[in-house]
């Protein structure tokens, strides 16, 4: 792999790591039933356009610290095709911080166009 590549890969790694959790508060928002993690990674290649995907494994750790925040609650069920599976749904205080931070990541995206705009890129 080149130095180009590797740049880049680092960048999305860095980009990605400040957007999840905006994303997961994103599909939970959205979902009319709780969900769990493999059922939200779905969702999240999806709506993203494959833009979001990446190892549903490394989600686990987001979707606890939300739940830890109290921006997320949680139960587990029983699988009846394989161990019990915990599921996820968006509280009060977690639409509240999904409102600010899409405000935040709309003004960030907008500065950064503004920056980028008369590039060649």
């Amino acid at each position: 792999m080149g130095d180009t590549e590797t740049q880049l890969k680092k960048f999305q790694k860095e980009l990605s790591a400040g957007t999840v959790s905006l994303a997961l508060l994103a599909v939970l928002a959205q979902a009319e039933e709780p969900l769990y993690g493999y059922l939200i990674a779905k969702r999240m290649e999806l709506l993203g356009e494959g833009v979001l995907s990446g190892k549903q494994s490394a989600l686990y750790p987001v979707l606890r610290n939300l739940e830890g925040a109290g921006l997320l609650d949680s139960h587990v069920e029983p699988s009846a095709s394989g161990p019990p599976r915990r599921y996820y749904r968006i509280t009060e205080p977690g639409r509240e911080t999904l409102a600010q931070w899409a405000a935040a990541w709309r003004a960030t995206r907008d500065s950064v166009d503004l920056v980028l705009r008369g590039t060649t890129a």
